[in-house]
């Protein structure tokens, strides 16, 4: 499925959705390289969320540039086919290799704003993330490790407490729904 399918026939699950569906569309229909980081006002990108068999932990990293504790993910950088950015990303940034889908096909989408910030000695400009975020399943006791030059750790969080390890607000609305999702579908 082409990523304009992949959008068009997305679900939302609340209004914010609904919204971010429509500037997603909006971006796909308008510019014509939203899958790269040439486009500096926006492109896409995959996350995951990814919880453990008792669905009671959500894994984390501590990202370097954001410096608090988040999801997995990253750009598309060109790959169309946002599952396997999803799960490369996932597998780079963990050090796990056996994730299994829980969700047939997108689990959330959410547009973010970027702040501008320094990424290896380069000045990157404020934009938008046209997220697309997929939901997984992880063995708990797999062996994890953080990614060098690109997290500082990786842990297993109680999903209860995965608001208060996070420190930005806007990443808090966002995980405040995805564990809503994860707790509606299962």
């Amino acid at each position: 499925m082409d990523l304009l399918q992949l959008i068009s026939e997305y679900e939302p699950y609340n209004e914010a959705e609904a919204r971010d569906r429509e500037l997603m569309l909006y971006a796909l229909a308008h510019f014509p390289d939203v899958l790269t980081r040439e486009n500096p006002v926006c492109h896409f990108t995959a996350s995951n969320w990814i919880t453990n068999p008792m669905r009671d932990k959500i894994l984390l990293v501590h990202h370097n540039v954001y410096r608090h504790w988040t999801w997995t993910g990253g750009h598309a950088d060109g790959e169309a086919e946002l599952r396997a950015v999803a799960l490369r990303e996932a597998r780079e940034e963990t050090g796990l290799q056996a994730l299994r889908p829980l969700y047939d096909g997108v689990f959330s989408i959410q547009v973010l704003d970027v702040d501008h910030h320094s990424k290896r000695g380069q000045y990157v400009a404020s934009h938008l993330h046209l997220d697309c975020c997929f939901l997984w399943e992880a063995d708990e006791d797999a062996p994890l490790r953080a990614k060098d030059g690109e997290n500082t750790g990786v842990q297993w969080v109680p999903i209860d407490q995965v608001l208060t390890v996070c420190d930005e607000a806007v990443m808090e609305i966002v995980y405040a729904k995805l564990n809503e999702k994860l707790k509606s579908i299962l």
